[in-house]
This record gives C-alpha cells, structure tokens and sequence, in this order.
C-alpha cells in the first residue's frame, strides 16, 4: 500500500469512528433522516469550496438542500457554515468566472430560477423571472452571458406561449392525448408535446437576465439535456463565448428504441444551422468539454448503437480537422465524467471498478490511468488548480467531503455531518470476497456482518441482488438498498457481482445479455456456496433473497428454478414477464438489446429466460412491492406476481405505492418499505422450534 492510498484508508476508517458506548443499530428512519453532503464545488482560485447538504423534514415528509461554504485558506480550518439562507431549496452550485459569486437554481419564487449570491453575502438575488421553470444552466466563461434550458413546445415563437398553452390545457374540459409515435411516457410521467431546449440570455449590468432568451437549440429535433436524467453536464461552452456543443438524440419516430446521442455545435449569434460534430457514431456521445484554447473537445462514447451499458470511452475531437481519437483504449472501464486537470494535459473522471467507484487521472497523450482516490465510492468532485474536492463514502459511512492535491495526496476531511447523529449507532463490518463463477472465472462479492455481531453466533442472512442488470453492489451508503438497515435488524448481508455487473470490464458486462437466468444465477448459486464455507456466521438454512428491478426479475426466476434456495423472498419492481415487458416498458431499445430484437421479430428470446413460465414451482414465501408510476416495470409486473404467487397459496403479500415510480423516495414510504421488508424477513427467518 503506498503513503497516499495509506492515508486515505485512516481518514475514511476516521471518518465515522464510533465510539465504544455505542449501543443503537442502524434502522431506515435514521437512514433517510441523514444530511446527504453533495455536489463539491470549488472557486476558480482553489480557496473556497461549497457544498450541497441534503436535510429532511420527517414530520412533513419532504427534504430541501442548501449550500455551505468554507474558506479553505483560513488558518483555522473551521467546518464549513451555511451559505444560503436556511429552508430556502437549492441545487446546481456554481461560482462565477471571477469566484465573487455562487450562482444557484431555487424555487424559492414560487418556481425554478436561477439566483446568485456573493460570497460573504447573506441574501442571495433572483437572476431570473421567466414564466417557466428553468431546468439547468451554465455562465458563459466570461460571465456575461447564461445558457438555460426549458421544457417548450417547439413551435412556439417564445415562453410566454408556452406557459399560456400549459395554461389553457389545465382549464380545458376534455382531457384525452393523441400520440402519433412513442415516447407516450418516459420514467414516471406521460408526455405532453414538450421537449427541453437549450436558450442563452444576455446578463445586463445589475447581473439580472435582460429581455427574452434565445433558443440556441433550435432545429434539433430532441431533448437538450436528455430525460429523464440530463443535466447541465450534457451541454458546454466554447471559451469564446460564441458558440456550444450539446449531446442530443435526434427524435424521430425511432426515438423509443434509438440510443443515438449526438454532439452538436451551435452558436450564440451566427445565423448559422446546428452542426452534427459526432454524426459518423451511431451510438451515444455526450458529457462535452473544450480544452482551454477551443480546438479540441472532449467527450465520452459509446461504439454500439441500442446498448445503454456500452463502455464509455474517452474521446478527443481536433475541431479544425474533424478526427476523433480515443485517449485510453487499453482502460477497460467505462468513464463517468471529465474534468480538465490545470494544465489540460491530463483529464479526470470516475469509474467503477471491482467494487468500488474511483477518481481517476489519464494523461491524454498517452493514455496512462493512474488511480487518485479509491477504496470506497467518489460520489462528487471539482478541481482548480492544485485543489482537489471530492466527497467520498463507504459501506460504514455516509458521504463526507475531503480536499487534497490534485495527486490526491495530503487528504484533509472538511465535513463531520451525521457524526453526532450516529455516535451511538453501531454499524456491521464488512469483507470484499471473491471465489470462481460461471465457467471458473472469479466474480466478487461482499459480506456485512450483523450490527451485533458476536464470534460463535449463526445469523439470519439478506442476500441482496441488484439491478441494471449491468450495475453493482460495492462499496457506497446506498440510500434504498443499504445493507446496514438489514445488518441492524440482526441480518448479516450478502451481496454477489455477479456475471453482467459493471467495474469488472466490458466483456463480464455484455456477457448477461441475452442470458438474463444462465450465468448470473449461476453466480448467485456459486457466490452464496461459497460465502457459506468462508463465514461461518451465515445461517444458510435462515436466508431470504431480495432484489428491485433486474434483481426483482432474479428473485422471479428464482422462485421458479431455484425454489429451495431461500426462505422468503422479497420482489420490487421485479419483471415477471420478460416477453410482455418488451412491449409496455418506455425504452425499448433496452429490451431488444438484451433479448436480441423486438418481441414481435424473436419471441423465442424472450420466452428463454421467462419467469411467467416457471410460475408453477413457485413455493417460497413472496413479498411484491410496486408503485403505480413506475412506467420502466410497470405495476402489472408486480400484480402479475402476486398473483400467481396467491392462487397457488404461496404465501405472498403486496406492498403497492401510489405515488411512487421504480424507485420509492418519499422518507415515510422509505420507512414504510424497510419496515414491511425487515418484518417479512423476520417472519420466514425465524428459527423453528
């Protein structure tokens, strides 16, 4: 281990010490009752950092974050103090090119704007008053001019049409939809004609937006930034103020089954069309950067059209020449961002890998990869100069903010947040293990220990599988499946990688698809044999598999053929009918993807690895868990379980939210779902006389 990968274990061993008094477990409400340090950003100088820090209000079921700041020169090195007024609502933190300024989105008006405040202030200032909420934005690089995005019509000549359309649909009598091409939904809301544009407004002298913005999107016939879950990330500008790129997909009536993101330039006053920068691609590109001089931009890449977990590459665009290379075609990981070191020779980014989620440093001439922060999950980061900030998390402790050098050395711990909150809150320890998978190739996995773990004792176990399917269970506080609420209901937790995970290369994340039961069960079958011979402490006659999602489908394939496996079984959001799936969920092109064509042209695929098919060896207790909003899986999914799980008296329960989408966020429904999960597991766990 060297110095610096030393020093970061004892500051994130430090991070959450707890004390040897400690007495409490870990439950969901202390879970969702957590201050959530985000969105580390940094002055242009390197001497101030703000910070986003997530509070909610239990009693009235809602959350608002706000910004805190610290002079990261003062000699005494204080914690950071709240920036924004409190109770105000903000997001999206950033400093003005001259660092006097942060400039922020809050509803505090009533709906979304932009504000500012500066630094030292105490009241911030509304920057905009448009009639329509804004949904991201950017400062020029000389701070006169701010790019925005809003969700218009598209033929509309101006805001205002669109409000008063909006207006006039919410005072109509009648209420149907026509829809002549899909997307009809997307995530968790139907499509009303609407698609996010990019405008840029001129800032006056009193640093307020002047006059009406101009659609700098215009003639491009898609979402900028892309939803359901595009940001400010998808868009940048030139350093010349003149002119941006922003990654959009065409829409069109392939827009369903279509992963086709392109990068295009458009200026700010030129009369000029939009030019496709990326059009040679048929896959995604996006997440654009410009180099300091303006004549190389830097993105990341997909290489296969329709396949959403293909490896993002590391992209170099000449804009004089038009040629693209990839800067590191030899790291087999998938980039998740990119930030400019000071001296534009090296490029920043996050991956995930083996478990963990790194900070990364590749130089862009050679390629060289060299790890800067690793042994758990960078959640954020920024970079000015010298100054690096980033929070970081562990499967003990929720996020923390740190700052070093750029190299990552000298690491310092900014935040304490939740530190008294959990001082009396006993965490289990955990073990990253490994043994031989599918076809004798090694696959990770991890192991918690029960919160009141004592040498000798067998323990009722949670074996957690993910979804995606190509995602993971590694090292990070994940706030709805975090395995410490199970370790502090007495359950030790078992979580596999299985084959189709991601941080482990490509190949083992294509090798699930089209073999959604085959390898990845195997895995599973493997992985929790061989955690049973390492830990004595699992109690594999006391288990219960869970999973949301893919790992909701898993659960339902394992009822079927694996129905021995588990004592209980917990399905959120699960898919039970591969077949039908492919034709009701929003974006196709997953789908097809992973069963190798639309459900029309290859039934057969899709019938393969089919739970409805299996339904009948179904035996182990069930839980279903759904929300009504979730248009990925939809509810039927869930009522499709339930049912077959009832008439055949399996027993079975259904835990359905109204108000929820594949995803349950609200902090009462969050409880509410750990409660009734931890009250089924106990049930089918229990030891029998």
């Amino acid at each position: 281990m060297t110095f610096k990968s030393a020093l970061l274990a004892a500051l994130v061993s430090a991070q959450m010490a707890v004390p040897a008094h400690a007495a409490k477990p870990f439950d969901a409400r202390d879970l969702v009752t957590l201050e959530r340090v985000n969105s580390p950003t940094l002055s242009p100088d390197g001497r101030f950092l703000v910070l986003a820090v997530r509070e909610v209000d239990y009693e009235n079921n809602k959350a608002s974050t706000g910004l805190w700041i610290e002079n990261l020169h003062a000699r005494d090195a204080a914690p950071p103090v709240r920036f924004t007024p409190e109770g105000m609502g903000v997001n999206s933190p950033a400093f003005s090119p001259d660092g006097r300024e942060v400039w922020f989105l809050s509803a505090k008006s009533g709906s979304s704007q932009v504000w500012k405040q500066a630094v030292g202030a105490s009241e911030p200032v509304q920057v905009t008053d448009y009639p329509l909420d804004v949904g991201t934005f950017r400062l020029s690089p000389d701070g006169k001019a701010l790019a925005v995005s809003f969700s218009v019509f598209t033929d509309c000549g101006d805001l205002a049409c669109t409000r008063q359309r909006l207006d006039e649909r919410a005072a109509g009598k009648a209420s149907g939809v026509v829809y002549d091409q899909l997307f009809v939904r997307h995530w968790d809301s139907w499509k009303d004609g609407r698609r996010n544009q990019l405008f840029v407004a001129s800032l006056g002298a009193d640093g307020k937006a002047a006059g009406e913005p101009v659609r700098v999107s215009a003639g491009i016939d898609g979402d900028v930034p892309g939803v359901p879950f595009g940001g400010k990330e998808d868009y940048a500008w030139a350093p010349d103020g003149q002119s941006l790129v922003l990654s959009a997909k065409a829409a069109g009536s392939d827009e369903a089954w279509s992963t086709n993101f392109d990068l295009w330039r458009v200026w700010v006053r030129a009369r000029r069309a939009p030019q496709n920068l990326t059009a040679g691609n048929p896959a995604l590109d996006g997440g654009p950067v410009f180099s300091a001089n303006g004549r190389t931009l830097y993105y990341r890449a997909m290489k296969r059209p329709g396949f959403e977990a293909d490896r993002l590459a590391l992209m170099a665009l000449d804009l004089r020449s038009g040629k693209a290379r990839e800067i590191a075609p030899d790291w087999d990981r998938s980039a998740s961002n990119i930030t400019l070191s000071a001296d534009g020779k090296s490029i920043y980014t996050t991956a995930q890998d083996v478990g963990t989620y790194s900070l990364f440093k590749v130089e862009i001439a050679s390629g060289a990869v060299e790890k800067v922060v690793g042994g758990g999950t960078v959640g954020g980061y920024d970079l000015a100069g010298d100054t690096l900030a980033y929070t970081h998390e562990n499967l003990k402790s929720p996020a923390q903010a740190f700052v070093a050098r750029a190299d990552g050395s000298a690491a310092r711990q900014v935040t304490r947040n939740n530190e008294d909150r959990l001082a009396d809150i006993r965490f289990g320890d955990y073990e990253q293990f490994s043994f031989k998978g599918w076809n004798d190739e090694t696959v990770h996995g991890y192991v918690v220990k029960p919160a009141d773990y004592e040498e000798g004792k067998r323990y009722p176990v949670a074996f957690l599988i993910h979804g995606g399917p190509q995602g993971s269970f590694g090292n990070n506080f994940h706030y709805r499946w975090n395995p410490q609420t199970y370790a502090g209901a007495g359950f030790a937790v078992v979580m596999i990688d299985f084959h189709g995970s991601t941080g482990y290369g490509q190949a083992f994340t294509d090798s699930i698809s089209g073999d959604w039961g085959g390898k990845p069960l195997e895995d599973l079958q493997k992985g929790w044999a061989a955690a049973q011979e390492k830990y004595g402490f699992l109690d594999g006659e006391r288990a219960c598999a869970l999973g949301g999602s893919y790992g909701g489908y898993m659960v339902s394939w394992i009822a079927g053929n694996w129905p021995d496996g588990f004592r209980c079984l917990v399905n959120h959001a699960g898919v039970v009918d591969t077949r039908i799936m492919g034709f009701n969920t929003e974006e196709l092109w997953f789908t097809e993807w992973e069963n190798g064509g639309t459900p029309v042209q290859v039934p057969e695929a899709y019938e393969k690895f089919n739970p409805i098919n299996h339904v009948g060896n179904w035996k182990s207790p069930m839980l279903v868990i759904h929300g009504q909003l979730d248009y990925r899986v939809l509810v039927e999914q869930g009522l499709a379980a339930f049912s077959a799980a009832q008439r055949q008296g399996v027993p079975s329960q259904l835990l359905y939210f109204p108000d929820e989408n594949h995803w349950v966020l609200k902090p009462h429904n969050s409880v509410l779902w750990h409660e009734t999960v931890n009250d089924w597991l106990k049930r089918w766990t229990a030891e029998q006389e």
